[in-house]
């Protein structure tokens, strides 16, 4: 499960925010994650809601955007938006795309005291 070492990575990011921003703790991660991120998001709130707990973190709420997937065909040149892992036009059924975004995960909002 990548989740457990995505959240420690997270959780670190927080702390050394905090730390430059002179702050005692974190009360809001707002978090994008993309449908191809390879990222299952309820395993990720999960190990957020554990490993929060020992951190900066341990008050913080959580917040996760999904972030739908968005093509650009580069055989009929339109723009789609898809909600599941599909890289098909849904205008020229192309398999021609390309991915432009829905493949990350980003730390999007930080609120600290």
């Amino acid at each position: 499960m990548h989740e457990y070492s995505i959240v420690g990575a997270l959780i670190e990011q927080c702390e050394q925010h905090a730390v430059a921003n002179d702050a005692t703790k974190v009360t809001r991660v707002a978090i994008k994650v993309g449908i191809l991120s390879g990222v299952e998001p309820a395993l990720l709130e999960t190990a957020f809601q554990t490993f929060k707990l020992e951190s900066i973190c341990r008050e913080a709420e959580f917040e996760m955007q999904i972030q739908p997937l968005v093509l650009s065909c580069l055989a009929c040149g339109k723009q789609t938006t898809h909600n599941e892992r599909s890289v098909v036009c849904s205008h020229c059924q192309s398999n021609h795309t390309q991915v432009t975004d829905g493949e990350d995960l980003l730390l999007m909002q930080l609120e600290l005291e």
